[in-house]
């Protein structure tokens, strides 16, 4: 059996060598002779990474680190590429490669490819889509998180833009191109600026030469450069405007991984980072970093959740969902503590089996009635009460019903939250109860025609997701199985995120860890480690976990019944309510949404914008 050490990087070469030979002899392969090469590469990573997971628990807080060629430190210094893998990190890598083996099976077929197309070609970009989340989730060195993190760009344009002779898909991709690579170009330079400062690129090497160094406007400008790409990746607020719209084009397997998995590495990769490379003497200090990112965690989470609240573009309506639960991430890891840490670590666990598989089954809807809609499918899902039930399943999910992991998640996060200011689990609970009344009300109108069928209207400020091309382009077969097999297996993986009491237990120990910068470094040098500061967190339910997660259904129920049905109160107070609502939304939501133009130009200076006031707003509380 091969060491640990062999096992690492495995990882990260099998779905590379996978998609290589998919590429390589693609041309003389059936479709499914293709789709069940690439099933059997990603089924060898899960494997490959369960072990890893199983190995990395079995001393507690030990972390796997594998150094490329056997380039060890020379002297304390750096002369290799190291990889290092603690439990956060290898459960973010098994959670990719879990991911990839649903929208491989949900995928199975999916597109109807033209005589003479390389059947490979979309199996191969998901391989390699693979190779870059798990590098990404593994490395210890900045400059391959960048060159992981770029892998993982250019792939998601591909598969953005998979329907290129379609204007508005080769629109999404080409937003997400430029606005994602110039927040690359970005990093590089912040590399740059670190590497000319420490000569270093390790992380953990890094982090221990600036302990040499005061902090000053060169350690922020680099702080701020380097998780640049991380910011936009994760689609946090002001970097945010490209998700909506790839989202909007991308194919729904695509939009599988691209809102499980991909946003949430973005967010993983700023707090390792900071941790790692920042958080200790000579980086940006800890109160600085907490105050600004959750400041633009909350920010994140309200913008998002509003904007959800008021699509009827299903695919944007969930892209804007996962802008708001990536607010609320940012914000639980920006608290720099064991507690909130695991309740985000389990947050993202649940949600992300939940958020694939409302993208999978909005996927059927395109798949039945060429529309995405919520107005023009108002009554049309009712032949399919089996999706029906899984989409309003999912709904009650993302608003905090118990048992789903996202509510346990939600509730360890919130309680954490808590001992900060007390006011922060009054946003979790917004957040989770507009997100969650959202899919609500399209379930209930698309799968049970609900209340008066909505008025269709066409303006400057709403996009309404009808007129989609199929994405299988022959509507009269049947629904394949595995599309509506695997949304189902999702939404059990995500309720067993909560059921089963290890899961917390684990993700609790996997947190300690991740916190412990020392240890990671000590590990990386190969010194000893001193055992962590703090103890294993509680990551259990809690009376008042449960009835806030109930509290936040119960919100969730009630906005979108009023949504759905429109009671028409007569009630002087009613009245008062609705001229403050139509003011409101004239003053704050109407122009809100027309920022979110479409405009590359507008998201290049939003890019600027948001990176402009990182540093002043960080420099200012050194």
């Amino acid at each position: 059996m091969p060491s640990t050490d062999d096992l690492l990087p495995l990882a990260v070469a099998a779905p590379l060598i996978g998609a290589a030979l998919l590429v390589l002899a693609g041309r003389l392969l059936s479709r499914t002779a293709a789709d069940v090469l690439a099933a059997a590469f990603a089924v060898f990573t899960a494997g490959d990474l369960s072990l890893l997971w199983v190995r990395a628990g079995e001393t507690g807080d030990q972390r796997v680190v594998s150094w490329a060629g056997g380039w060890t430190l020379h002297h304390g210094q750096g002369v290799g590429i190291a990889l290092v893998g603690d439990r956060l990190g290898i459960g973010l890598a098994l959670l990719v490669a879990a991911l990839m083996l649903a929208v491989l099976a949900y995928s199975w077929k999916y597109f109807d490819e033209q005589p003479g197309n390389h059947g490979g070609t979309f199996p191969a970009l998901l391989l390699l889509f693979e190779a870059g989340m798990c590098g990404f989730a593994l490395t210890g060195d900045l400059f391959n998180a960048f060159v992981f993190f770029e892998l993982m760009g250019v792939v998601a344009y591909a598969l953005t833009g998979h329907h290129v002779e379609d204007p508005r898909s080769l629109h999404g991709a080409l937003s997400f191109g430029v606005v994602n690579s110039l927040a690359a170009y970005a990093s590089l330079l912040g590399i740059g600026l670190l590497y000319a400062r420490t000569g270093e690129l390790g992380m953990a090497q890094t982090g221990a030469a600036l302990a040499g160094h005061p902090a000053d406007l060169l350690t922020v400008t680099a702080f701020v450069l380097v998780i640049a790409g991380m910011l936009v990746k994760s689609a946090t607020v002001p970097f945010h405007f490209w998700l909506p719209d790839a989202h909007a084009v991308a194919p729904s397997p695509v939009s599988m991984l691209m809102s499980g998995v991909m946003v949430e590495l973005g967010v993983y990769g700023v707090a390792r980072v900071y941790r790692v490379v920042f958080g200790g003497p000579g980086g940006v200090p800890a109160a600085a970093f907490t105050h600004t990112m959750a400041a633009f965690g909350v920010l994140t989470a309200l913008t998002g959740a509003v904007m959800c609240w008021q699509q009827r573009h299903l695919k944007r309506l969930l892209a804007f969902s996962t802008i708001s639960h990536t607010g609320l991430w940012l914000l639980g890891l920006s608290l720099l503590s064991p507690a909130a840490t695991a309740g985000t670590a389990l947050y993202v666990a649940g949600h992300a089996g939940v958020k694939a598989a409302l993208f999978a089954l909005t996927g059927v809807l395109l798949d039945r009635n060429g529309s995405v809609d919520e107005y023009g499918l108002h009554g049309r899902g009712r032949p399919y009460p089996y999706t029906g039930a899984l989409f309003l399943l999912g709904g009650l999910a993302l608003a905090g019903l118990p048992p789903f992991g996202t509510t346990l998640g939600k509730a360890v996060a919130e309680h954490a939250a808590e001992d900060h200011a007390g006011w922060l689990p009054a946003v979790y609970i917004v957040v989770s109860a507009l997100t969650g009344a959202a899919v609500l009300r399209a379930a209930l109108r698309i799968f049970w025609g609900a209340g008066p069928e909505p008025a269709l209207s066409c303006s400057d400020i709403e996009t309404s997701g009808d007129g989609e091309d199929p994405e299988v382009r022959d509507p009269l077969r049947a629904v394949p199985k595995t599309m509506t097999a695997v949304p189902g297996v999702l939404l059990a993986a995500g309720l067993l995120v909560g059921v089963v009491p290890g899961v917390g237990r684990a993700m609790a120990a996997a947190a300690r860890t991740f916190e412990d910068r020392t240890g990671y470094v000590d590990d990386v040098q190969g010194l000893p480690v001193p055992a962590p500061r703090h103890p294993v967190p509680e990551a259990a339910w809690t009376t008042s976990g449960v009835l806030f997660g109930l509290l936040s259904v119960g919100l969730a129920f009630g906005l979108a019944a009023v949504a759905v049905w429109r009671p028409d109160l007569r009630w002087p107070a009613a009245r008062v309510l609705r001229d403050l609502s139509a003011d409101g939304d004239r003053r704050l939501i109407t122009p809100l949404r027309r920022l979110h133009s479409g405009v590359l130009g507008d998201y290049v200076t939003w890019l600027t914008v948001g990176l402009a006031v990182l540093v002043v707003t960080v420099g200012a509380q050194l």
